[in-house]
């Protein structure tokens, strides 16, 4: 099956086309009115190379956006600290967010609540392109964990069997630029530091750096510690906060 062809694929794809019509329009009308293929020529490559500075401009531009999101930080995050990270960014937007346990979630990371509404979420910090298990799993979260829908967010894209089933069965899909949208629209004066954020929640949180579950305090030989839920499959410690 052909994947979908992405945003930036189709913009280059785009300005390849404009600068044919840009050369071969300009061209043509020109030695229309003037009859000279020399005239032609030169209005020809000028349209051109206005649609390279045009294009040079934009790319110019998402290169400064991206920049701004921060996305770079999260491609070299773990799978844990990307949920963390999408908890942060969720709450920003008023949602209560629960974080499930990182071995056995039933196919939900987070579980969304926001005026009534539970939505369930699966996260998948990729390097390729999402495939349709991931939207298998979110699906299944739903009866699981009593949700209204089921959401994917990725900081890749996904595949075209991805999309289809998705579209099938109701899971909305966020791909890398939706997810660099929401970023921009909670950090829109300044630049994000995704890596910075994760840190403050975990510390400010108690939750484990290692799997993901809480850290309980406890008592031992050498005075109080937090320790991880998940003990002794996870022997994550940390000492209490001064």
């Amino acid at each position: 099956m052909v994947r979908k062809k992405s945003g930036v694929r189709k913009e280059e794809e785009l300005f390849k086309g404009l600068a044919g019509i840009a050369m071969l329009g300009g061209s043509a009308g020109t030695y229309l009115l003037t009859s000279s293929w020399k005239a032609s020529f030169v209005i020809g490559l000028l349209g051109v190379v206005g649609v390279v500075v045009l294009m040079i401009n934009i790319q110019s531009k998402r290169i400064k956006r991206l920049k701004k999101s921060g996305i770079a930080e999260i491609d070299q995050m773990d799978g844990i600290k990307f949920e963390h990270y999408l908890a942060y960014l969720f709450r920003s937007q008023g949602y209560k967010v629960q974080v499930t346990k990182a071995v056995g979630d039933f196919g939900a990371d987070l579980i969304l609540s926001k005026d009534g509404k539970r939505i369930s979420v699966q996260a998948k910090r990729y390097s390729k392109n999402v495939g349709i298990k991931a939207v298998q799993e979110a699906q299944s979260s739903v009866a699981h964990y009593g949700t209204a829908e089921a959401w994917v967010v990725s900081n890749s894209d996904y595949t075209s069997a991805a999309y289809e089933l998705a579209k099938s069965n109701k899971v909305k899909l966020f791909n890398r630029e939706a997810l660099i949208e929401m970023i921009l629209a909670v950090n829109p004066q300044g630049t994000a530091t995704p890596q910075v954020d994760v840190a403050e929640i975990d510390r400010d949180e108690n939750i484990c750096p290692k799997c993901g579950n809480d850290l309980i305090k406890q008592s031992g030989p050498r005075g109080p510690f937090y320790g991880c839920s998940s003990f002794p499959k996870c022997r994550h410690t940390k000492s209490p906060n001064p």
